[in-house]
């Protein structure tokens, strides 16, 4: 069985910084690429960051410069370091794989960041 859980968002003023993580299960993790995903009230979910099990990145246009993907393959951990928030980045996170077998999404519960004075 899969699991993704995410931790690690809260509330942080404009200019703060978080640190998300995602811990996977029931998935050769070291092989998987791992992605995080974020939706805002009203808004579709978008790709904020991806990381590929060769340790390349692709990161959306609105947080290049500001947000880093990393990987832990002891720990099956993926972690985003967010600095420089903005408010515009208000959104649930959320920690995404697809399975190499069959393509199935797998996605975590999410955990809410909120950036506000």
């Amino acid at each position: 069985q899969v699991q993704l859980v995410e931790s690690g968002g809260g509330l942080v003023q404009p200019g703060g910084s978080l640190r998300l993580s995602c811990v996977a299960s029931g998935i050769p993790f070291s092989i998987y690429g791992m992605g995080w995903y974020r939706q805002a009230p009203g808004k579709q979910r978008e790709l904020v960051a991806i990381v590929f099990r060769s340790g390349s990145t692709n990161y959306a246009d609105s947080v290049k410069g500001r947000f880093s993907i990393s990987r832990d393959n002891a720990k099956n951990t993926v972690y985003l370091q967010m600095n420089s928030l903005k408010p515009e980045d208000t959104a649930v996170y959320y920690c995404h794989t697809n399975s190499l077998i069959n393509g199935r999404v797998y996605w975590g519960q999410g955990t809410q960041v909120t950036v506000s004075s």
